[in-house]
C-alpha cells in the first residue's frame, strides 16, 4: 500500500496532449490596444485501437461579439493519438483583453492509424480520413468564457475527442469518416489542464538560468530552471550537453517559455524512438510501433511503423520524471510488457540504430469497468482498485480484464472517487498514468493519475 501511495503521488494527470506551435511560429503583429496573452493545450478521448491520429490545425481563432482573434496562424499538424496522456504546448500568441465566448479550428488532411490485433505480433494498419467539415466552432461554457485582462496570461484548453469523432460501422470497424467533436475550457498556466506534463526535443542552447530546445515540429522553446528543478541521474543545468535530447515538465509562463518542474535528459546520444511495445521476445528484445523519433531516422526507422530493437546490451531503465534509488525496482529488462510506452534512447550510424537506455512514459488507456471489480482500500484518500477491459494492447496482453491501483494521488472526472465507481456499472473510463509489470502474473497493472467516466 505504501509503493500505491507513493507511485500514484507522482503520477501526472492524463488523456493530454498536443502538439506544437512556439512562440515564433504562432506570433502575430501585436494589436495597438494593452496585450494579453495566450497558450493553448490540448486534450484526447481516443478509441481503443487508434495509436495515432494526424490532423492539420490549419488555424485557432477566439471570437466575441466585437470581432475575432488568431491565436494559431500556422497550419500544425498533431497527433491527437500518439500523445495520449501527455500535455504540450500547442501555440502562445499576443491578443486584445477581453471575454471571449467561443473558438473556431479549421482543419485538414486526417489519416488514421491502428493495431490489427489478427496478426501475431499485433500490426499497424493506416487509414486516410475524410473531414464531414472543416470549420468547427465551439463555445465555452456560458458561466466560464475565457477573460484575459491587460498584461494578464489565460489558456485555451481543447479536448480533441476521437471516441466520439471517428465513425465506426456496425462491427466496430472505422469507415474513415471524421465528424470532429471538440470541447474547449478556459484554464489558468497553474492549473491540472494547463500545466505541461511532456516535452521533448534536442537541446540547441544553454545559459545560466535557461536552455533552449528545439521541438519536434521545428520550433523552438525557452526553458527556464529554478532551484526547484528535479534533473534525472547526476544531470544539472550547467552539464546537460548541446544536442541532447530531454523531456520537460513545468509550466507556461507570460512571455511563452516554461518554467519546469522536471527535466529528463533521454540521451546524450542525439537519437530516440519512442511508442507502444507490441511484443516482447527473449533477449529481451521488443517490438514496437514507432510513433516518435528525433531526429528523422527515415528509411531506416520511418514513423508510424513497427521496428523490432535489441535491448540486450542496455543497462539503464528509467521511468520518467521519477528518479530516485527505488526506480531500478520498479522497472528493469525484466518489467517490460506488451502494451507499454516506452523511449528508447541511444546511436544512429550507417542506417543501424544502437539502444543505449528505455524510459518507462506515461499513457492513457480506455475501457469498460468490470462490474462489482472495484476494492476500496481507504475511501477518504482513494487507495484501492478495479478491473478494466479493452480491445487493445492491455487486455491482449493479460489475456482479459487488467488491474488498474488508485491512490491519494490520483484525480477522478465525472466519478465521486472509488466509491462512485462501483454504483457505475459497466462504465467507458479514460485512464491516464503509468503501466508496469506485475512480478507475479507476468501482467500489465496501470498505476493511475487520472480516472475519468467518458461521456
Amino acid at each position: 500500500m505504501k509503493r500505491l501511495l507513493w507511485l500514484a503521488g507522482l503520477l501526472g494527470l492524463s488523456l493530454i496532449l498536443a502538439s506544437c506551435a512556439g512562440t515564433s511560429s504562432s506570433s502575430s503583429t501585436p494589436p495597438s490596444t494593452p496585450q494579453a496573452q495566450i497558450f493553448v493545450t490540448g486534450e484526447d478521448a481516443p478509441l481503443p485501437s487508434v495509436v495515432s491520429f494526424y490532423i492539420t490545425l490549419n488555424s485557432i481563432t477566439l471570437n466575441n461579439s466585437t470581432g475575432s482573434v488568431t491565436v494559431l496562424s500556422t497550419p500544425e499538424t498533431v497527433d491527437f493519438g500518439r500523445l495520449v496522456g501527455l500535455r504540450s504546448l500547442l501555440g502562445f500568441n499576443a491578443v486584445t483583453p477581453g471575454t471571449y465566448t467561443s473558438a473556431t479550428f479549421n482543419l485538414a488532411s486526417p489519416v488514421i492509424y491502428y493495431v490489427d490485433m489478427t496478426t501475431t505480433p499485433p500490426s499497424i494498419s493506416s487509414l486516410n480520413g475524410t473531414l464531414t467539415t472543416s470549420t468547427v466552432t465551439v463555445a465555452f461554457p456560458t458561466t466560464a468564457p475565457l477573460t484575459v485582462a491587460s498584461d494578464g496570461l489565460a489558456g485555451l484548453h481543447m479536448d480533441f475527442d476521437l471516441h466520439q469523432s471517428l465513425a465506426v460501422n456496425g462491427s466496430g470497424q472505422l469507415t474513415g469518416s471524421v465528424n470532429p467533436v471538440i470541447t474547449v475550457a478556459a484554464v489558468s498556466a497553474s492549473a491540472a489542464l494547463g500545466q505541461i506534463t511532456d516535452f521533448t526535443g534536442s537541446v540547441v542552447s544553454t545559459s545560466s538560468s535557461s536552455f533552449t530546445m528545439q521541438g519536434p515540429y521545428g520550433f523552438q522553446e525557452v526553458i527556464d530552471v529554478n532551484s526547484k528543478t528535479q534533473f534525472n541521474g547526476s544531470y544539472s543545468l550547467a552539464t546537460i550537453p548541446e544536442e541532447a535530447i530531454v523531456s520537460v515538465e513545468g509550466t507556461v509562463q507570460s512571455d511563452g517559455s516554461i518554467l519546469a518542474s522536471g527535466v529528463e535528459v533521454i540521451t546524450t546520444n542525439a537519437a530516440f524512438i519512442s511508442g507502444r511495445i507490441l511484443a516482447v521476445n527473449p533477449g529481451p528484445q521488443v517490438t514496437m510501433f514507432v510513433g516518435e523519433e528525433l531526429p528523422n531516422l527515415s528509411p531506416g526507422i520511418p514513423v508510424d511503423s513497427v521496428y523490432t530493437v535489441d535491448l540486450s546490451t542496455v543497462t539503464q531503465y528509467d521511468v520518467c520524471f521519477f528518479d530516485n534509488w527505488f526506480t531500478q525496482q520498479l522497472f528493469s529488462s525484466n518489467s517490460l510488457v506488451v502494451g507499454q510506452r516506452i523511449f528508447v534512447g541511444g546511436t544512429y550510424a550507417g542506417g543501424a540504430f544502437t539502444p543505449a537506455m528505455v524510459s518507462l512514459r506515461r499513457q492513457g488507456v480506455l475501457g469498460s469497468l468490470v462490474q462489482g471489480s472495484v476494492t476500496i482500500g481507504t475511501a477518504s484518500t482513494n487507495q484501492g482498485s478495479f478491473q478494466m477491459q479493452n480491445d487493445l494492447l492491455l487486455s491482449y496482453s493479460a489475456g482479459g480484464p487488467f488491474t488498474v491501483n488508485t491512490g491519494i494521488g490520483t484525480s477522478f472526472l465525472n466519478v465521486s472517487g472509488l466509491s462512485g465507481l462501483q454504483s457505475a456499472g459497466a462504465a467507458n473510463l479514460g485512464v491516464s498514468g503509468l503501466v508496469f509489470k506485475d512480478p507475479t502474473s507476468g501482467k500489465p497493472v496501470v498505476w493511475a493519475g487520472r480516472v475519468g467516466v467518458l461521456q
